[in-house]
């Protein structure tokens, strides 16, 4: 019975590491967010000082009507994506050199998962 069990953790254990099953908390994301909330939205289409993120995954980067991009955001071709939006949240100037984003960016892991899982579920 005990080689059962062992076999079935090992066989869950393998399917969460290789299929996307993240360990990211929502609630934790919400959090993190209140580092960028000063200058995003998430729940409105209303523009602070950076653009709302409503509809960010799958949308093409720098085209919120309204707001004022940089010359490197508005030529970079991204489309953003967890991959992409990881990438730009843990360092916006090295990502996109040039970009406004003054944010330094996320040095922590589980907290970039965390916001992005918070994102996924706010903002689409």
């Amino acid at each position: 019975m005990k080689i059962n069990k062992l076999i079935y953790f090992i066989i869950i254990i393998s399917l969460c590491l290789s299929s996307n099953f993240s360990f990211a908390d929502s609630g934790a994301g919400k959090k993190v967010f209140n580092k960028c909330k000063a200058c995003h939205s998430v729940d409105k289409e209303k523009n602070k000082v950076g653009p709302h993120l409503v509809k960010i995954f799958g949308r093409k980067a720098a085209v919120i009507e309204d707001f004022k991009y940089s010359d490197a955001l508005k030529n970079s071709n991204i489309i953003w994506n967890e991959e992409s939006l990881k990438a730009y949240i843990a360092n916006p100037k090295k990502f996109v050199p040039g970009t406004k984003m003054s944010f330094r960016g996320l040095k922590k892991e589980n907290q970039i998962l965390d916001l992005l899982e918070y994102l996924k579920e706010t903002t689409n």
